[in-house]
């Protein structure tokens, strides 16, 4: 999708009240300009002052400020035929129709709160509050405001103001404590190292003063970081920190890599996951799974068979490491991935095998259930089949 999502952006470039290229004025610029350059002629033909000169000029401004529009127009239309190639070509196939995803009301509603959660999770606040009205769906108030502190924390971080964060961090310590997360330790690391490099010559004292403070209750979950903190201070200044195995800690993504984290615990706390769905959804999509699915679809229809598993797909699709949720485990012995009717159960002696294969390999004749026995193929150990334990990944 990289080649569609390219040129839509210089598409939105394109249409926002701003120069394109530090060239061609914008559309509203250019109106605007017009209407001022109007009102001393009307001013003056009221009153009875204007001259052939007058009008010439204001002809001339009507040329000029035409032609400042049609060439934006033309940078508009041509962003618009190599959006719509760059999709054509990504999409060379057309889409399959599924008329039935979206039959019930139930489904339809669901599918409408998604789009509107998007909408606030990603900051567009009009858009949604129009999607909102117009579509019916119910978001409650709180929900929205907390999207839009969310928004506001987050502009405060790239404003390099860490405040509003840290007293989120600092308001829900226990929560973040249970995840194990190293968000507030991390807020508390950025703040220290501006203060370490803000003063020329360096001058230590107020970001040892403030690690003192807000680091040291965190040293024994981070004792080694917070170890490398104090030291990187024998190599100020700046200059000379860059070039040490401290580098690292004068390195720009130390403080832009605090939104994503402070997002994922956000929208942790809301009980929403750390990517955004419909974003998943269409990467996932629109990098090739729907023309895998149809193309097995197609090689069914040949064969005259049919999928009728709803839940399920007929094909693997590789995904990205990002969007693998959980564990994949493959029997070692039947060669077929676990399921939650067919489980990894672990024996005795810690091999692990699907349930299938363990009922396979275990020895009925004249035994009760409970006491069939079961060899591991993979060393010497006998134990019983009601002895091995279930795996969670």
């Amino acid at each position: 999708m990289d080649g569609p999502i390219k040129e839509l952006s210089k598409l939105e470039k394109l249409t926002a009240n701003t120069p394109a290229r530090g060239k061609t004025a914008s559309i509203n610029d250019s109106l605007d300009s017009l209407l001022e350059a109007l009102e001393p002629t009307k001013q003056a033909a009221q009153s009875g002052e204007a001259s052939s000169q007058t009008w010439k000029s204001l002809v001339d401004t009507l040329e000029s400020k035409k032609k400042e529009i049609d060439d934006r127009q033309k940078e508009v239309y041509s962003s618009m035929s190599r959006l719509g190639k760059a999709i054509d070509k990504k999409f060379s196939t057309p889409l399959p129709s599924y008329s039935d995803l979206f039959a019930s009301q139930a489904s339809i509603n669901a599918l409408e709160r998604t789009i509107a959660l998007h909408l606030l999770r990603t900051g567009q606040f009009d858009t949604a509050q129009t999607f909102i009205e117009e579509s019916g769906v119910t978001i409650p108030d709180d929900l929205r405001s907390k999207f839009i502190d969310l928004h506001h924390i987050l502009q405060g971080l790239r404003n390099q103001d860490i405040r509003p964060a840290l007293m989120w961090a600092s308001e829900h310590r226990h929560f973040l404590k249970s995840r194990t997360s190293p968000l507030e330790f991390h807020l508390h690391r950025s703040q220290y190292i501006r203060l370490l490099l803000s003063t020329h010559p360096p001058n230590p004292l107020p970001a040892i003063a403030y690690a003192n403070a807000h680091l040291r209750p965190f040293f024994h979950e981070h004792e080694a970081e917070f170890k490398r903190l104090m030291t990187c201070i024998a190599y100020l200044p700046l200059s000379r920190l860059q070039k040490s195995v401290y580098a690292d800690l004068a390195s720009p993504t130390l403080h832009f890599d605090l939104e994503p984290l402070f997002a994922k615990e956000y929208c942790a706390s809301l009980g929403m996951s750390r990517q955004v769905p419909l974003r998943v959804v269409g990467d996932i999509g629109g990098g090739g799974a729907l023309v895998k699915i149809e193309k097995g679809r197609k090689v069914m229809r040949e064969r005259k068979s049919e999928w009728s598993q709803r839940d399920e797909l007929p094909i693997e699709i590789p995904l990205p490491p990002e969007n693998r949720y959980h564990s994949i485990f493959t029997c070692p012995v039947s060669k077929e991935q676990s399921t939650q009717q067919n489980p990894p159960m672990m024996m005795s002696c810690g091999h692990v095998i699907a349930k299938d294969s363990l009922h396979k390999l275990s020895k009925p004749a004249g035994q009760e259930p409970s006491e069939r026995r079961v060899k591991c193929p993979y060393c010497p150990t006998e134990s019983l089949a009601s002895s091995a334990i279930q795996v969670y990944f």
